[in-house]
């Protein structure tokens, strides 16, 4: 409802109206009819009236548009919203972090979803659809915990901004129970293992990788972005400064280079040994060699990375992931991951007096506790050895 009154101010009347809008807050405009006070009053009263009705109007209008807009958003499909907020999240966030968000929503999420409640509209999602849809992913699919989890960042962040356009009243991401954290235990090669290893995968393609992973404790993403312009063969220092990573994109692969690391602590300069330096000169012949052998058909593209085949295209980073588990069961050796030579090398670093400390500086995380807490093997080494070293004072039996 409008309410109003008359004002006069300086000689003339002022219409003061009074009412409060859809979103419950009060407003009192003031405007001047432009009629002296004097013999005016009715005139004044009739131009109060008249606004009072139109503001009713305008007020009534907004309310109707208002309404229709809540009945549109509410008949907005949950799994439509999802796709409208992977686009708008698209513009926001690095490649590699959109081609996940991708995966997890187009591939898991919305078929589920689709299958279990078609039509199911934004509005109408309750904390039970989500905490079903989590079940089903631990118990039928046979997911880990960690992947619900990170499934579970998807849908609450989608849902979040939902709630800040006014589409939902509340999100109810934030009224489930998500599933705890499984604790990574990464595994690792003992010396005698990793020599063999380097061994077997010695002039094979993949030797370059394993070397990198295994004693410089790179990552996939640094290993495959090593330049040249990184090895210093004066000062004897390789510096992480690259990478290169692999993501779907809109079901479609692409390498995505980048000049800078994972972090800032993943810069880093390391030492270059006498027989990775053999290596790369090694590498270096080999790539001129298949450049005047291939002529015209060799690949200028990638000249300036170190990690090359023989026709100079750049080696993808899947291929680390796929051939390396095929090298080691040819050769019979302990199945582990790629990964797990960074693992490998800590083990291998801590075995050899090398500190925690220097260890994370070496593999280039942010901060100890990191480093701490993915090995807490090492840990647990160092517990032991304190034990040993106070042995000498244990009572006797």
């Amino acid at each position: 409802m409008v309410t109003g009154h008359l004002r006069e101010k300086n000689g003339y009347y002022h219409i003061v109206l009074n009412y409060v809008d859809g979103h419950g807050k009060r407003h009192t405009p003031s405007k001047s009819t432009g009629l002296p006070v004097k013999g005016n009053k009715k005139r004044a009263e009739k131009l109060l009236m008249d606004a009072r009705a139109a503001q009713e109007t305008e007020l009534e209008a907004k309310a109707t548009e208002q309404s229709a807009e809540n009945i549109s958003a509410s008949l907005i499909p949950f799994t439509e919203f999802l796709l409208d907020w992977l686009e708008m999240t698209k513009k926001n966030v690095e490649e590699t972090t959109y081609g996940a968000y991708a995966m997890g929503i187009k591939s898991k999420i919305i078929p589920y979803f689709e299958e279990q409640h078609p039509g199911l509209a934004l509005q109408n999602v309750t904390p039970k659809h989500i905490q079903d849809y989590y079940t089903y992913e631990l118990t039928v699919r046979g997911v880990s915990a960690n992947t619900v989890i990170h499934r579970h960042a998807n849908i609450r962040k989608a849902l979040q901004h939902a709630f800040k356009l006014g589409l939902i009243d509340s999100n109810p991401a934030d009224r489930i129970e998500r599933p705890k954290k499984e604790k990574f235990v990464g595994s690792f090669y003992e010396e005698d293992e990793l020599n063999h290893l380097f061994e077997v995968v010695r002039g094979d393609p993949i030797e370059l990788g394993v070397i990198l992973g295994a004693f410089y404790g790179l990552r996939r993403s640094e290993a495959v972005g090593l330049k040249w312009d990184a090895i210093d063969f004066k000062k004897k220092t390789i510096t992480i400064r690259h990478t290169v990573t692999q993501a779907t994109i809109d079901g479609k692969s692409k390498i995505i280079q980048k000049d800078r690391t994972k972090t800032k602590s993943s810069y880093r300069s390391l030492p270059l040994v006498p027989p990775f330096e053999e290596l790369l000169h090694r590498l270096k012949a080999k790539q001129e060699q298949n450049r005047k052998l291939c002529g015209r058909a060799y690949c200028t593209k990638y000249t300036d990375y170190i990690y090359v085949n023989e026709i100079g295209e750049l080696v993808k980073p899947g291929y680390l992931t796929q051939h390396f588990p095929y090298i080691l069961e040819k050769n019979g050796l302990r199945k582990i991951r790629y990964h797990d030579l960074r693992h490998s090398c800590a083990s291998l670093l801590y075995a050899n007096g090398v500190s925690l400390k220097e260890i994370q500086e070496w593999l280039g995380h942010s901060d100890i506790a990191t480093t701490s807490n993915i090995y807490t093997h090492l840990n647990f080494n160092s517990k032991i050895a304190s034990a040993n070293a106070i042995l000498g004072v244990y009572p006797s039996p």
